[in-house]
């Protein structure tokens, strides 16, 4: 295989890995939860995030940054807009191939949660990403990408745990898997008084059809609320398997209003 296509290859799945992050679950999270914000309520979250991937000779490097907006429409249904940009990097045997930089693909979500008794809440979460990022530059799919996903909360006394089944349409120009689902759970608890430590682990479909594992991941974090309505917070994820990204560092912020 030439190397560039294990460049399209790696740029199509940190696409799709991306996309999910996108899902905008409690940062650093990437599972979501079935919270809703509220009609007329609106949530502000700033991420980012450092990685770092090495497979035989070939090392990548990437940090993505984003923005994104929470609006409750209603008491029920949350609609969200992604903003993310991207600088990635790549080398083969210590030799930069690639360096770019720029806006990389927008999305539109809306969350609805449909159900709540004991703690226990079910939502909905149908998303689109727009090709808005250059393709050529990596920066973007080139063709929108659809995903659907089925979220649980249970809330608990000290804390709460969360589920999420998904499905990506992958629509993509480097002929990729185009059926990606994904598994993850995650968990909260309540530390002390503003202080939550937050853990994720999840595995989805890999995107590169010649792989025959599926990268997985586990993460932690803590969330520190500095107001009822800004928060900050730190998480680092690792990669379980070689498929998967071998780590990154995640922090941002997030108003509500």
């Amino acid at each position: 295989m030439s190397f560039k296509m294990i460049k399209k290859k790696i740029i199509t799945i940190i696409i799709v890995l991306l996309w999910a992050k996108l899902a905008f679950a409690a940062h650093p999270l990437i599972t979501d939860d079935t919270g809703i914000q509220g009609k007329g309520n609106l949530q502000i979250e700033i991420n980012s995030e450092f990685s770092s991937d090495k497979e035989e000779t070939v090392e990548e490097t990437g940090i993505e940054a984003g923005i994104g907006l929470c609006y409750g429409i209603s008491d029920k249904t949350d609609i969200v807009l992604g903003f993310p940009y991207q600088w990635n990097k790549v080398k083969e045997d210590g030799v930069i191939t690639s360096d770019e930089n720029g806006i990389s693909d927008m999305s539109l979500e809306v969350k609805h949660a449909f159900y709540e008794k004991d703690g226990l809440s079910f939502a909905l979460k149908p998303g689109i990403s727009f090709p808005t990022g250059n393709d050529k530059k990596g920066l973007g799919a080139g063709k929108s990408i659809y995903s659907f996903f089925f979220i649980t909360t249970k809330e608990m006394e000290s804390g709460a745990f969360h589920l999420n089944m998904g499905y990506v349409r992958n629509e993509n120009k480097a002929d990729e898997e185009e059926n990606i689902w994904h598994a993850s759970l995650a968990s909260e608890i309540e530390a002390m008084q503003s202080l939550k430590v937050v853990g994720n682990i999840g595995i989805e479909k890999n995107a590169d059809k010649t792989k025959d594992s599926n990268p997985a991941f586990i993460l932690g974090g803590l969330i520190y609320s500095l107001k009822e309505n800004f928060d900050v917070d730190f998480g680092v994820k690792f990669g379980l398997n070689s498929t998967e990204t071998d780590n990154s560092i995640l922090a941002g912020i997030t108003l509500r209003y």
